[in-house]
């Protein structure tokens, strides 16, 4: 068996192993999927969700409260460590990929336990280390690293599939741009809204709350995560609606992918700040992105990568081509002769399992 290790904190970390191990399966793999917070107190819990209203308000506090972010993993109480290492005993597990390096305390605790060592693959969905993974220390057993995007070397070395479906051709594209800030709401992608509308651009704006939503914006549609939703509640991909703020949305889990990359799928680009999981949307949807201010160093990092690669472009650089198409059209293009060439991370994984 193979456990994909994510966490809820980030949506960015959380639905790429969530892909990962539903490209796994289609592929004959045993993969279980494991989220950190189901491990934790629910105190612990109900400070995660305090942390992502605040992040959602006050961009600000977000950058701020990632500077002093504290690893989770030291609230796992022993006797939870010791049933986590004996589902791992009876499953017979013998990899994990860790999308978070804060399980790294605790999958180095059930190995003590266990005498058993399983083989370790870090999954760098940024293109540096995020913080999880610098904050924790070195790992204790020889590690497998695997980076979906490379800013030392301008590369995208290995990939998940998002979708089986191809790219939606550029021609048969709407007019509109998605516009989000992850799985928090973060960043500055509310304000830059009317700016966009004023140049002709219909919209489609991810909410994180239903305080975000106007009744008055013509051209804009709005889209919710289910807001009463928490990766640790199942192993489904977040329910996802179309929402007005009269009530009564009826949310719908993607069963290939999550539903935001639907709108990906049809956008000319993505107006966001520059997450991990992004990229991978950019990637597999051929929708290149529009950068607005990175969440810390590594999405800085994931933002110069993307632009030296070709697949995308800051707001100001584009604000000062005049908001041109053609700009996307060259980005879009670029990222359809990319994606073909990447390695399949999901299927290396599975043929090693079968061996």
């Amino acid at each position: 068996m193979i456990g994909v290790l994510t966490s809820g904190v980030a949506l960015g970390v959380h639905v790429p192993g969530l892909l990962l191990a539903q490209r796994m399966r289609e592929h004959g793999a045993d993969v279980e999927v494991f989220v950190l917070e189901r491990l934790l107190p629910d105190s612990k819990r109900a400070t995660t969700a305090r942390m992502k209203y605040a992040f959602h308000h006050d961009f600000r506090v977000a950058l701020a409260g990632q500077r002093l972010a504290v690893d989770p993993s030291a609230a796992v109480a022993q006797p939870t460590v010791h049933e986590l290492t004996e589902h791992w005993r009876k499953r017979r597990l013998q990899r994990v990929v860790m999308f978070s390096g804060f399980w790294l305390p605790v999958v180095e605790q059930c190995a003590a336990l266990s005498g058993n060592w399983p083989a370790i693959d870090i999954c760098h969905v940024d293109s540096v280390s995020s913080p999880s993974f610098r904050d924790v220390g070195s790992v204790l057993s020889p590690a497998r690293h695997v980076w979906l995007a490379n800013a030392a070397h301008s590369s995208v070395p290995y990939t998940i599939p998002v979708s089986a479906r191809p790219p939606v051709r550029w021609n048969d594209r709407s007019r509109r741009l998605l516009v989000h800030g992850g799985g928090w709401g973060m960043g500055t992608y509310r304000q830059r809204a009317d700016e966009l509308r004023d140049h002709g651009f219909e919209l489609d704006i991810v909410a994180y709350e239903a305080g975000d939503l106007s009744a008055d914006d013509g051209g804009i549609r709005y889209f919710m995560i289910d807001p009463d939703w928490h990766p640790w509640l199942d192993d489904g991909y977040p329910p996802f609606a179309r929402v007005d703020g009269r009530g009564g949305s009826d949310y719908v889990r993607g069963t290939e992918c999550h539903g935001s990359f639907e709108l990906a799928r049809t956008a000319l680009a993505m107006v966001s700040k520059p997450g991990g999981g992004t990229l991978l949307d950019s990637l597999w949807s051929a929708t290149p992105l529009v950068l607005l201010e990175p969440f810390g160093v590594h999405e800085a990092r994931n933002a110069e990568l993307w632009e030296r690669l070709g697949f995308g472009i800051s707001l100001d650089r584009w604000r000062d081509a005049d908001f041109a198409l053609d700009v996307l059209e060259e980005l879009h293009e670029a990222l359809l002769r990319t994606t073909p060439g990447i390695p399949d991370y999901a299927r290396r994984l599975a043929e090693e399992m079968s061996q």
